[in-house]
């Protein structure tokens, strides 16, 4: 029987030049890109936690999911948006989401960016040059088996 469960998964997004965006549009327009926020969602909570983590990234600081939850609400304060979404459970499922893409690591209850590297290294390293690469050439098995 064949497995209908991909085995990683990842949405590629274009969108114009990041001119005289500001911090949170940028980190919101990243996870557009990698399919982390769909187009017209309402629900950007992700974009806060990234936010979060990245800021610190800085000072080197791992968070557990209660700290990253009250960064984020100060975030959503200073941007003033809604606080839905700000459940713990829902946070947990939000790093989760950033764990499988291999964008945060978690240990002892700790998470930060993988391995306090900058967002455009781990981007490179692990989906750029590691899960895309991956993913055309299963693409490219699939083709081949489908001309014999």
């Amino acid at each position: 029987m064949v497995r209908e469960i991909p085995l990683d998964e990842i949405t590629l997004r274009r969108y114009e030049r990041p001119y005289d965006s500001s911090r949170r549009e940028l980190v919101r327009k990243i996870c557009l890109s990698i399919g982390l926020l769909q187009p017209g969602d309402s629900r950007d909570i992700i974009v806060d936690i990234l936010m979060a983590l990245e800021n610190s990234r800085k000072e080197r600081k791992e968070l557990t999911s209660v700290e990253v939850g009250e960064l984020v609400r100060e975030i959503r304060k200073e941007n003033s948006l809604d606080e839905r979404g700000l459940a713990e459970s829902n946070i947990r499922r939000q790093l989760k989401r950033l764990r499988d893409l291999m964008l945060v690591d978690k240990e002892k209850n700790l998470y930060r960016l993988s391995e306090f590297e900058p967002l455009s290294e781990i981007f490179q390293r692990k989906i750029e040059n590691f899960m895309i690469p991956q993913t055309i050439e299963r693409i490219k098995e699939y083709l081949e088996k489908l001309d014999k």
